[in-house]
This record gives C-alpha cells, sequence and structure tokens, in this order.
C-alpha cells in the first residue's frame, strides 16, 4: 500500500479508511451487518472479491474481526461511531440535495427497510405489499413476532396492508426527509389495508440510521 510519507495522526486514520467503500462497510457494520452477504447486499455495487479485501484490510488494521458466522467490529472499529455520523451529519447539511436515478435502487431500500422493522410489539404476521409504482416493482414485507424479511416474489400469503408510491417519494421517507404520514396525507405515498398494520407500520418502521440527522438538517 502507497502511503502519504507523513507523520501526522489524519494522514494514519486516511491510510486506513481512505480507500473506496471501506467507510461505507464500517458504516453498515455499526448498524448491525455482521455476515459476508449481509454486507454484500446492503452495498452491491462493491463485488466480493472487493469485499474481502476490504474486510482482511480492516482486520489487519484492527478494526474488524471475524467470528465464527461472520465479523465483528472491534473497540478500535466501534470508536469510528462519532466519525461515521458526524460524517452523515455534515453531509446532510452540506452536500445532500435531490436524489440522482442512479442511487434510486428498490431492492437496496427493501434490504435496508427490512432490517429497520421493530418487530418487538408485534403478535400476529403481517403481510406488506410494496409497490413502486414508477418501477412497475412489487416487494412483499414479511413482518412476524421477532422477525422480518423481504420477498422479491409473491409468498403466498394473504396481503395485510399495501404500501405504493414512486421510488424516489419512498427513498426520501426513509432517509427522513419527509414522514411517512405527512405523505400519506399529501398522497404523495398510499397506505391502505386491515387498520391494525396501517396504524402500525409508522411505529415498527424506524427509518434510515441517518434519518435523525437528515431531520435536524432541514430545520
Amino acid at each position: 500500500m502507497r502511503t502519504y510519507a507523513q507523520y501526522c495522526p489524519i494522514v494514519r486514520a486516511v491510510e486506513v479508511l481512505g480507500d473506496r467503500w471501506t467507510l461505507l462497510i464500517v458504516r453498515d457494520m455499526l448498524v448491525g451487518a455482521s455476515r459476508f452477504n449481509e454486507l454484500s447486499r446492503g452495498l452491491p455495487g462493491l463485488s466480493r472479491a472487493l469485499l474481502s479485501r476490504r474486510l482482511r484490510q480492516l482486520a489487519s488494521a484492527g478494526l474488524v474481526q471475524r467470528t465464527g458466522d461472520g465479523y465483528l467490529l472491534t473497540p478500535a472499529g466501534q470508536a469510528l461511531r462519532p466519525l461515521v455520523f458526524g460524517l452523515a451529519d455534515w453531509g446532510a447539511r452540506y452536500a445532500f440535495g435531490d436524489p440522482r436515478a442512479d442511487e434510486l435502487d428498490p431492492e437496496v431500500l427493501m434490504w435496508w427497510m427490512h432490517g429497520r422493522i421493530d418487530t418487538g410489539t408485534l403478535d400476529k404476521r403481517a403481510n406488506i405489499e410494496v409497490r413502486i409504482n414508477d418501477r412497475r416493482r412489487t416487494f412483499w414485507l414479511v413482518v412476524e413476532p421477532g422477525d422480518a424479511s423481504i420477498c422479491y416474489t409473491d409468498p403466498g400469503l394473504e396481503v395485510d396492508a399495501v404500501l405504493a408510491s414512486d421510488i424516489a417519494t419512498l427513498f426520501r421517507m426513509w432517509e427522513g426527509e419527509v414522514g411517512l404520514l405527512d405523505a400519506v396525507r399529501a398522497g404523495a405515498i398510499e397506505l391502505t389495508g386491515t387498520r391494525w398494520v396501517v396504524r402500525g407500520l409508522p411505529e415498527w418502521l424506524k427509518l434510515s440510521p441517518v434519518a435523525e440527522h437528515v431531520r435536524a438538517a432541514r430545520v
């Protein structure tokens, strides 16, 4: 690895963290991803070969350790939390504008959303059909006590509710730019179906881990 040949702690940090994808791998691990396939699904533009290389580099730097079934951040890796979410705060205030077309991947959004469902208050299963109107794509978010999964083909379950909108609006809701209920009231998002699911989903869905930074930047 080429170095910057400067004796400075900032330089040393950049040498460890400055490679493409490295901070995004750390971001995903900070919010709960621990298995190789989880990291790969959340970062679809990153090849599996390069993901393996970056994980080895992070392990060599003492930020990640291999476990029996995946990877964990070490205390040094966990100590990056203020830096990563500090970048989220700065980005929300000074670099976060309208979404670009290449940023609006519906499968990535569904993967992120299913990982941020709080199932702690559920006492039975709910099947939520998610329709992305402008992409003509449909997904099924199946939530039940202790588990949430995303299906890319019809699971054959009775649909309890339908969530429908265009992809940009769904991403804006996920990132905290617009509230789910506000978007429903404005007609930008359709949420219909069984009353207990329609009322529950805004509570179950915890949004992106950076949503609070995006909301704060809009104040």
